[in-house]
């Protein structure tokens, strides 16, 4: 397990880097699947507004106006959290053998901070100097879906996050009531129906506002969310952050197969769960006592396939709405029977003992199924009076 970046340059390339520290493996695998989120979005809002079931959306913007006392205070203040942590990480590196608590404190570098402050401000001003004009004029653009895509990510990372949060801390409310900051401000503890949730209620919110048909721009994100779903799991496995399976006693069904992909104990995972690692010292030095499924893994490949799956039928597909639907009934079947094999807490519900996961995603399978014969009858109906 590489619980940040640094053990994992330390094991893979023998370097000690600490700075990495602050790079935790989970979120730079979130980070990726963003990245990847956004380029498969991308695309396809593209293709869908050549083929014209998108459109654009003009706006008035002031063009050659100097840099803002406002855009220079938010420069300043980027640069300054960015030279006060990061260069303070490296000037200070034993306060990084307990990552989180150094992130959340107020330790770092003054002298970093101020210089990366201002560095970041004179970017910023230099940036608009360049494209200054004697007088600002006023111009109508044309903004089209696919250059919103940036302010999505955005959109879906806020809010996504804050439902992952709070549909965690409901899930796991005896840890809130312990420690209500920690759980609230720590960077483990998330849950992805709850981010997936609340950011799609962002983002139509975000297409109504702009002009944006919300069911195609939700054909345009089912192969991304798949895609990026699955990256996000290579985080869960490499960080090894507890959402693994339940202990698995069972005998390996082929011999071809690694143990450590049928039963893993997760050495040195994020978040010190289970038994003292003989003769390791430091943070990260648990390792589950019995050896459970690797239920990350098996998302990552299944997601994977699923995205593939997504990818090549999304041409096919004309009617719109459709392959939303089928994006809700795939990923809802799939995380209901990992669920089968997954520690997670349970409710207990009219004698039924189902996991909030498993209730969210059959709730997503019905909801798809539903969708799907909707947007099917929907189209049929709309042929027949055209």
């Amino acid at each position: 397990m590489y619980p940040n970046l640094y053990y994992a340059f330390k094991d893979l390339f023998g370097v000690e880097w600490s700075g990495l520290k602050l790079i935790n493996s989970f979120g730079f695998f979130v980070a990726l699947s963003f990245i990847a989120a956004a380029v498969v979005l991308t695309s396809e809002l593209k293709r869908k507004s050549k083929e014209g079931l998108l459109t654009y959306k003009e706006e008035k913007i002031v063009v050659g106006q100097p840099a803002s006392i406002g855009e220079l205070l938010l420069n300043f203040f980027l640069g300054f959290i960015l030279g006060y942590k990061l260069i303070g990480a490296y000037l200070d590196r034993h306060e990084l053998i307990d990552t989180q608590s150094y992130i959340l404190s107020s330790k770092g570098s003054w002298v970093a901070g101020i210089i990366g402050g201002l560095l970041f401000a004179f970017l910023k001003w230099q940036e608009k100097n360049k494209v200054k004009l004697a007088k600002p004029e006023e111009r109508i653009i044309r903004i089209w879906p696919q250059d919103r895509v940036g302010d999505m990510v955005i959109y879906a990372f806020i809010f996504g996050f804050i439902g992952a949060k709070i549909f965690h801390n409901l899930e796991n409310i005896d840890d809130l009531i312990k420690d209500p900051i920690g759980s609230l401000i720590s960077f483990s503890g998330l849950t992805f129906y709850g981010g997936l949730i609340c950011a799609t209620i962002a983002i139509w919110y975000y297409c109504k506002r702009n002009n944006m048909n919300p069911i195609h721009v939700a054909d345009s994100f089912a192969p991304a969310m798949m895609l990026a779903y699955g990256i996000g799991r290579m985080g869960c496995q490499i960080a090894g952050d507890g959402d693994w399976g339940i202990v698995n006693t069972h005998p390996k069904p082929f011999s071809w197969l690694p143990d450590w992909a049928w039963a893993y104990n997760y050495p040195h995972n994020v978040i010190g769960e289970g038994v003292q690692i003989p003769n390791c010292l430091g943070q990260y030095c648990s390792q589950l006592p019995s050896a459970v499924f690797p239920t990350p893994l098996y998302e990552i490949v299944a997601c994977l396939l699923l995205f593939a799956f997504l990818w090549s039928i999304r041409k096919k597909i004309t009617t719109p709405g459709v392959l939303t639907a089928i994006y809700l009934i795939v990923n809802g079947v799939e995380r209901f029977f990992i669920e089968l094999i997954r520690v997670n807490t349970k409710y207990h519900i009219f004698g039924i003992n189902p996991t909030q996961a498993e209730l969210i995603a059959a709730f997503l399978v019905i909801s798809g199924v539903g969708l799907l014969i909707f947007f099917i009858t929907q189209n049929k109906t709309e042929q027949v009076v055209s």
